[in-house]
């Protein structure tokens, strides 16, 4: 890859909990940790092995059954990944779309699709998680009150 590291592509398991390492679910809580200092948004992972047709439709289902829409002000938003499918989709709540551009998301998205087609899940995911709280601290910014309405610990 030019920087003299050798880049081989481990074997990944389909299982959504085994899929990343500790080491990269760390990466991945502490991203969004980081990013929820600057925003009152709250950010959440969720894998699944694979998605029961369109994968924006099931990621919403998700959304909903991880109570994604409890917030306060409606501006969660849920990083969904399909571990077999290799599919993904980010979603936000209601308060978040009430208020940014329709392709607020299409940043973001390409620049995981970058990490994803070189295996880098968790760097991918860290750096989506990063983005979307600069994004969101344009529109809800840290307020000194803010509570941590979600969990930021990976789901499956």
């Amino acid at each position: 890859d030019g920087n003299g590291k050798n880049v081989m592509k481990k074997k990944r398991s389909h299982i959504p909990s085994l899929f990343l390492s500790k080491e990269e679910k760390k990466m991945i809580i502490d991203a969004i940790g980081e990013a929820e200092k600057n925003t009152s948004g709250e950010i959440r992972v969720h894998l699944e092995a694979k998605s029961s047709g369109d994968v924006l439709q099931h990621a919403k289902k998700v959304f909903e059954k991880l109570k994604m829409t409890h917030t306060a002000a409606r501006n969660g938003t849920l990083i969904f990944l399909c571990v077999r499918d290799k599919k993904f989709a980010i979603i936000g709540d209601r308060g978040i779309h009430d208020k940014v551009p329709e392709n607020f998301w299409r940043d973001v998205s390409s620049l995981m699709q970058e990490y994803f087609k070189k295996d880098l899940f968790a760097e991918g995911l860290a750096e989506g998680i990063k983005m979307v709280g600069e994004k969101l601290k344009v529109y809800f910014p840290y307020q000194k009150d803010d509570v941590n309405e979600l969990p930021d610990d990976i789901s499956f």
